[in-house]
C-alpha cells in the first residue's frame, strides 16, 4: 500500500501539471493500493474549495464520490468518510449563537471520526467489564 500526500491527490484530480499529473495518473492506474489519509482528504477538499479553485459544495461531493469509485483506493477510515459525506450532502449550515456558519466537510469528518473512536473504546470497555464480571463469578465458585 502506498500512502499519497495531498499534492499527489490534487495533481491526479486537477490534471494541472503535466509531468506531476502524469506520475499521479500512473500511480492511480497501477495495481498498488493507494491510501488516502483523513488529513490528505481534508487538505485536498480545503484546497479545492479555496480561493484558487473555488469548487462549490456539489462539486466537492462529486469529487469525494468519485474517489470512492476508484478500485485501488482506500481511505484511512472509509466508513467515517462515507458518513461525513452523507451528512455534508444534507446540511447547509449550523447555528452558532445567533449566526449561521457554513459547514465544512473536514469539521463533519472530525465529528464522525470522534464518534467512531468513542464508540470503539466504549465497546472495548464493555467487553472488559463483562470479562471482569465473568472472572469474579469463576473466583467466587
Amino acid at each position: 500500500m502506498i500512502a499519497v500526500d495531498t499534492n499527489v491527490l490534487l495533481h491526479y484530480l486537477l490534471q494541472d501539471d503535466k509531468p506531476q499529473s502524469s506520475k499521479a495518473n500512473k500511480l492511480f492506474a497501477s495495481q498498488n493500493k493507494i491510501l488516502i489519509t483523513d488529513i490528505v482528504l481534508s487538505e485536498a477538499v480545503w484546497t479545492l474549495k479555496g480561493k484558487r479553485f473555488k469548487l462549490q459544495k456539489e462539486d466537492l461531493i462529486q469529487v469525494i464520490n468519485q474517489l470512492f469509485k476508484e478500485p485501488n483506493l482506500e481511505f484511512e477510515d472509509g466508513q467515517s468518510v462515507w458518513r461525513a459525506l452523507n451528512i455534508y450532502r444534507t446540511i447547509e449550515f449550523i447555528k452558532v449563537g445567533s449566526k449561521k456558519k457554513d459547514v465544512d466537510f473536514s469539521d463533519i469528518l472530525i465529528l464522525e471520526k470522534s464518534k467512531s473512536i468513542i464508540s470503539k473504546k466504549m465497546a472495548l470497555l464493555m467487553v472488559f467489564i463483562h470479562s471482569i464480571k465473568l472472572f469474579n463469578k469463576l473466583i467466587i465458585f
